[in-house]
């Protein structure tokens, strides 16, 4: 498996890694499922405490043990449960952030984050001491590095230009290119790394795909998405959709990572088999991109 450097830090992280959402909260199956992925090269484990209400975080921790120093743990912060209710409520105060991440650090059975994340984020929170808890956790020892999952790009070039972000996670997929015009080539001019996330568009992008394609995804119709399942096929002249997705994801410079998830053993290697792909060609690239549409973000600014 590949490594890449995530920003100006020291982690390197496999190419393709694991999205741990998907993984279902079945201890032995989760656990077989990180063991697998660990086996096969992959160092990169993504989670959140909003994930099964840190439940996924408690099975990541699980499946480490022993392992710990071999592996690459991501997880989130910013989304808060309040006693009482259903549900979450933002909250990306310093407070909170350095009180959660005591949980996480719990619930993961570790004594230090490799990446923690701002799970959001708006142009109302307060920016400068939301950086300020990063930065403390950081001089602390509590994490190594911190970055933010976001796909609003006012956002993340406040980031960018007021904190010390190793990465950007970000969905980004040939169906979802919003990030190449606004967001990848600011981060690979800054040192920051990418994280991509849904490389393969809801299983859009998969041998599934007109099953998955039924109710649209982002501004594509239903019979958008067929002709261009169509057409991606013909071009792939038997090429595994899934790893051309994949590699697509992969295929910008400022790109460290993808993490497709999982949730079957089958799904899992079939994944991380991309690692074994060829790069995409500057053609196959353009190719693709004729055959999509470069989406720009509207709403989520």
């Amino acid at each position: 498996m590949r490594t890449n450097q995530l920003g100006s830090s020291e982690l390197y992280v496999s190419e393709i890694g694991l999205g741990c959402m998907s993984l279902g909260t079945d201890e032995g199956q989760a656990v077989k499922l990180i063991h697998e992925a660990l086996d096969q090269g992959v160092n990169f484990l993504d989670t959140a405490d909003l994930y099964d209400k840190g439940r996924n975080e408690e099975l990541v921790g699980k499946a480490v043990q022993g392992r710990r120093e071999d592996v690459i743990i991501a997880t989130k912060v910013g989304n808060r449960r309040v006693e009482g209710q259903d549900g979450w409520v933002w909250d990306p105060s310093k407070d909170y952030i350095k009180s959660a991440v005591k949980d996480s650090l719990r619930r993961l059975g570790t004594d230090y984050i490799d990446l923690y994340q701002l799970h959001g984020g708006t142009l109302d929170d307060p920016v400068e001491e939301t950086i300020e808890a990063f930065e403390e956790l950081k001089r602390e020892g509590w994490i190594r590095y911190y970055g933010i999952s976001s796909i609003r790009p006012n956002v993340i070039r406040e980031y960018v230009s007021k904190s010390n972000i190793v990465s950007v996670m970000s969905q980004y997929s040939i169906l979802d290119r919003r990030p190449e015009e606004e967001v990848l080539d600011l981060l690979a001019e800054n040192g920051i790394s990418a994280i991509a996330r849904g490389p393969v568009a809801r299983g859009i992008l998969s041998d599934r795909g007109q099953s998955k394609a039924e109710k649209g995804y982002l501004d594509y119709s239903k019979n958008e998405l067929l002709d261009i399942l169509k057409r991606l096929e013909e071009y792939g002249n038997g090429a595994d959709l899934t790893h051309t997705a994949i590699r697509y994801a992969l295929s910008h410079a400022a790109v460290a990572c993808t993490i497709p998830g999982a949730s079957s053993l089958e799904q899992l290697l079939h994944n991380i088999a991309a690692g074994t792909v060829e790069k995409l060609s500057p053609q196959d690239i353009q190719t693709i991109q004729a055959i999509t549409r470069a989406n720009q973000y509207e709403a989520h600014r």
